[in-house]
């Protein structure tokens, strides 16, 4: 923890150097070592020193502070609340964040984020997972397929955003589930179709509207007249691969008749996989990163974060997503089925 923490000061001098502000470098810091690793009141507090021309990456004694540390009053603020960073506790307690990490490494405490399982696999789950992922592999091995691959999904986006934090708790123990977005509340869907290359199509549907399959099919046209716009050679070559998950929209007679239409084919996809979609463990999962905290008062500020989000990204993000696929199902094989956990 120790080293952590000088690291993330290196950082906040490098970030300060290069002119960013604290917010952005706690957001940055926030993405690579987790939602509450440091706040902006923290960072702010490193540039004001920082511009005063002091440099130095060391604890400054603080007014006051007691030379005994109250591990007891720790442990009761961890107990009342273990989402808490250490910048935090630290503040609360009047001390440095370097004796709080000693003290809680003292108490057996370890950080974690909290899981979310998408469901309970069955075996014959597990077997679909297994032997889906086998011939997958298979052919990607011998005949690469990931060139022509396009994938879709769909993702509602709530309006108030509920930020992930992480807990501090025994080395033993898992952490408490966050609670999801509240799905009841105001939400859109976005419905997003790409490749290695970048985003192909997206919509922003009415607000609660969900996909049918007649709007599927519709959908899917409009895909197919983005890919004779961004993708025309492999339209031409009619080699368009097609992931999508199975829910019922995907798999209705008339969007089996439409894909057949467009001359597309299907990869096998097997359910309850989001670990094997690569718009849920890659795209969705750094988009919903970005959304954690945001809150939206109506649908156009909804449009004009995804749509910042989307052009944000380099074309390494995307190709990235889809490249890891063969790891992912090399995975599944690995664990006889199972999630992947990361």
């Amino acid at each position: 923890m120790e080293g952590l923490k000088v690291h993330i000061r290196h950082v906040m001098l490098w970030e300060f150097k290069q002119g960013n502000n604290a917010t952005e470098t706690a957001e940055k810091i926030c993405s690579v070592y987790g939602e509450g690793t440091i706040t902006d009141r923290a960072v702010r507090n490193w540039f004001v020193k920082f511009r005063s021309g002091d440099t130095s990456l060391k604890d400054e004694p603080r007014p006051g502070r007691s030379s005994d540390f109250d591990a007891e009053a720790l442990k009761s603020l961890v107990e009342c609340n273990a989402r808490q960073s250490t910048w935090e506790l630290a503040d609360k307690l009047n001390t440095s964040q370097s004796a709080i990490c000693r003290h809680l490494e003292k108490m057996g405490k370890v950080s974690k984020l909290g899981v979310w399982v998408p469901h309970a696999l069955s075996e014959k789950n597990k077997a679909d997972r297994l032997s889906i992922a086998t011939s997958l592999l298979s052919r990607q091995r011998n005949d690469p397929f990931l060139d022509e691959f396009i994938t879709g999904d769909e993702k509602w986006i709530t309006y108030d955003n509920v930020a992930r934090k992480r807990q501090w708790v025994d080395k033993d123990k898992s952490p408490q589930p966050d609670p999801k977005a509240e799905l009841h509340g105001r939400k859109i869907m976005l419905c997003v179709w790409w490749d290695r290359r970048g985003i192909i199509h997206f919509e922003l549907l009415n607000r609660n509207e969900t996909v049918t399959a007649d709007l599927y099919v519709q959908q899917l046209q409009r895909v197919h007249q983005s890919l004779l716009e961004k993708r025309p050679a492999l339209v031409n070559r009619k080699n368009v691969v097609l992931l999508h998950d199975n829910a019922r929209p995907h798999t209705a007679r008339v969007t089996q008749e439409k894909i057949l239409e467009l001359g597309w084919s299907v990869l096998p996809h097997p359910p309850y996989s989001p670990d094997l979609a690569p718009s849920d463990y890659h795209l969705f999962r750094s988009l919903q990163n970005s959304l954690m905290g945001t809150n939206f008062s109506n649908e156009d500020q909804v449009r004009e974060f995804v749509e910042n989000f989307f052009t944000s990204k380099p074309a390494e993000f995307y190709a990235k997503g889809i490249e890891e696929l063969p790891d992912k199902w090399q995975q599944v094989i690995a664990n006889d089925g199972e999630y992947i956990i990361d």
